[in-house]
C-alpha cells in the first residue's frame, strides 16, 4: 500500500535501551559479587528461522546485561520463550513447557519467565497467560522485541507482571546487540512482516505488514560478518522476493544480492522464503550470474490444485508454478528445489490432492516440508465450513511423505561417486565421529576427518547416499583432478 511508510528508529530510541542494559548490568554484577556466580539465561525457541534470529538478538541483550547462557541441565535465572503460532501444535508445546515451570513452595530459586514471539500478538493467548500461568512475569510481542531491556529492568526493580504487546508494526531498529548461534553461517534479516494474507496464515496479523531494512544497513551487517570470519549468510524475510517494494524500489532484492556478492570473505549466499508470485526475471538472472549465490531455491507451492490455491489466496496457478520451475532450471541447470506443502486445506478433494502429488512428481523436489492444515483463529480459512476430517488428512499426508521420501532418496543416489564442495559447519550433532556441512545445493554431507576443518570449503567424494543425507570422504588438496 503506497501510503504505508517504513520508519527507522531514532538513535535516541536505541540508546534508551542500552541505558537499561547498563542498569541491569549493575544488578547482575551485584549478584555475581554477592553469590560468587554469574546469573544465567535460557532461551527456548519455537518456530521458524525468523524466531531463531530473534533469539540471537535476545541472547545478545542478555549477554550485555551480564547474564551467561545456562549450562545444560541447570536451572536458569531467566527463561525466555520465543513462540510460534503458525500451527496449533507449536502453541501446545509452549503451554506444556510453561506448565512444567510452575514453581512450588519448596523451590529455593524461582526463575524469571518471559514470553515473546508471534503467539503473544494474539489477545486470547495473552489473556490465557494472565489467568492460567501466573508465574510468567513478562509478556511482549514481535513489534517491540528491542524494548526487552527496559521491560526486564522494570520487572526486576518493581516485581510486578508486565504485559506490553503492541498491536501495530514497530519501526526498523538497527544496532541492537546480537549473539550469533553459529560462527560459520549467519542469518541476516532483510525485512519484517508480510503483505500476502494467505487465507490459512496468521503471520501478517502477528508480524505486521512488510517493512524493508535499508540496503546499506544490510550490506554493512554482512561486511561485519565477513570481517568476523563468517563464510555463509542466509537472507531472511517472510517473502524476500518483495524486498524494497515498500521503499518504492524495483528489483531491489536482485540489486541487494549483487551488492552482497561483492563482499570479500563471504563465500556463499542463500535466502528464504520466496513467494512464487514475486519470483522475478531479475532474481533468476542474479542466481545465474552471481558466483556466491547458491544453486538452491526454496519455493513453497502449498497445493497443486489451482482451485485450492485460489482459496488459499496464493495468487498463482499450478501451471504458473510449474512454468517458474522450468524457467529457473533453464537458466540455472542443476539447481535444487525445496518447498512447503499443506495437506488437508478446507475443501481439498481427493482430486485436488492428486494435483499436489502430480506437482511433486513433475518437479522432483530435493526436500519438502509437509504440514497438516492447522486452523488458526483470525484467518479467513478458519471460518470455512468444509474442514477436512483428521483421518483423511493423515492418510493423505502419509502418501505425500512416502512419495517425497522416495524421490529424495533417488536424487541422493545420483550423488554416489560425485565430488562436491562442502562448507564445513563443525562436528555432526548426530554422530560425534563425523564432521558435517552442506553442498551449494543444500545437501547435508557427513564425513570423517582427523583435523578440524570447520569454516573451510573442502572437496568431498560421496561414498554412500543415505535417504536424508550423504556420506563422504575428504579429498586432500592436490589430489583433486
Amino acid at each position: 500500500m503506497a501510503d504505508r511508510k517504513t520508519l527507522q528508529a531514532t538513535e535516541q530510541t536505541i540508546q534508551k535501551q542500552y541505558a537499561y542494559i547498563d542498569k541491569i548490568k549493575d544488578i547482575t554484577t551485584e549478584i555475581s559479587n554477592k553469590e560468587g556466580r554469574q546469573p544465567t539465561y535460557d532461551i527456548r525457541v519455537f518456530g521458524c528461522q525468523m524466531n531463531e534470529h530473534d533469539a540471537e538478538k535476545i541472547a545478545g541483550m542478555l549477554d550485555d546485561m551480564g547474564y551467561s547462557k545456562v549450562t545444560e541441565g541447570d536451572k536458569a535465572d531467566i527463561i525466555v520463550f520465543d513462540t510460534c503460532c503458525v500451527r496449533e501444535n507449536a502453541e501446545e508445546k509452549v503451554y506444556g513447557h510453561l506448565g512444567l515451570l510452575k514453581p512450588s513452595d519448596d523451590d529455593e530459586k524461582k526463575s524469571v519467565v518471559a514470553i515473546t514471539g508471534c503467539m503473544m500478538q494474539q489477545p486470547h493467548v495473552v489473556e490465557k497467560i494472565k489467568k492460567s500461568y501466573r508465574h510468567v512475569g513478562i509478556v511482549f510481542g514481535t513489534h517491540n522485541l528491542y524494548t526487552f531491556p527496559e521491560l526486564l529492568y522494570k520487572y526486576l526493580t518493581k516485581g510486578k507482571r508486565i504485559f506490553d504487546v503492541w498491536d501495530t508494526e514497530g519501526q526498523i531498529v538497527e544496532g541492537t546487540p546480537i549473539t550469533r548461534a553459529e560462527n560459520v553461517k549467519a542469518w541476516v534479516n532483510i525485512m519484517l512482516g508480510c503483505n500476502n494474507f494467505c487465507s490459512y496464515c496468521i503471520v501478517p496479523y502477528v508480524r505486521g505488514r512488510e517493512r524493508s531494512r535499508n540496503k546499506q544497513d544490510i550490506v554493512d551487517e554482512v561486511q561485519r560478518l565477513a570481517d568476523a570470519g563468517y563464510k555463509e549468510i542466509t537472507l531472511l524475510g517472510q517473502n524476500v522476493n518483495s524486498y524494497g517494494n515498500d521503499l518504492g524500489k524495483k528489483d531491489a532484492f536482485a540489486d541487494l544480492l549483487y551488492a552482497i556478492n561483492d563482499i570479500q570473505g563471504i563465500e556463499r549466499i542463500r535466502f528464504m522464503t520466496s513467494h512464487p508470485k514475486d519470483l522475478s526475471d531479475s532474481l533468476i538472472t542474479a542466481i545465474k550470474e552471481l558466483p556466491k549465490v547458491c544453486e538452491h531455491l526454496h519455493l513453497p507451492f502449498q497445493s497443486g490444485s489451482s482451485r485450492v490455491l485460489k482459496e488459499m489466496n496464493r495468487k498463482y496457478t499450478k501451471e504458473h508454478y510449474l512454468g517458474l520451475i522450468d524457467k529457473v532450471r533453464e537458466q540455472v541447470p542443476g539447481i535444487s528445489f525445496t518447498t512447503d506443502i499443506i495437506v488437508g486445506f478446507p475443501g481439498e478433494t481427493e482430486e485436488d490432492f492428486l494435483e499436489t502429488l502430480d506437482v511433486v512428481k513433475k518437479v522432483r523436489f530435493d526436500q519438502a516440508f509437509t504440514f497438516l492444515y492447522s486452523k488458526r483463529t483470525g484467518t479467513k480459512a478458519a471460518k470455512f465450513e468444509n474442514q477436512i476430517d483428521e483421518d483423511v488428512k493423515k492418510e493423505r499426508f502419509q502418501r505425500l511423505v512416502d512419495l517425497q521420501n522416495s524421490i529424495g532418496e533417488e536424487i541422493n543416489q545420483t550423488y554416489d561417486g560425485k565430488i562436491v564442495e562442502v562448507l564445513v559447519e563443525g562436528i555432526s550433532r548426530n554422530k560425534d565421529t563425523m564432521y558435517t556441512g552442506r553442498t551449494r545445493e543444500y545437501k547435508l554431507v557427513n564425513f570423517p576427518c582427523d583435523e578440524d576443518l570447520t569454516g573451510k570449503l573442502v572437496k568431498v567424494k560421496i561414498v554412500k547416499s543415505r535417504p536424508f543425507w550423504l556420506e563422504g570422504a575428504v579429498i586432500p588438496e592436490g589430489e583433486i583432478s
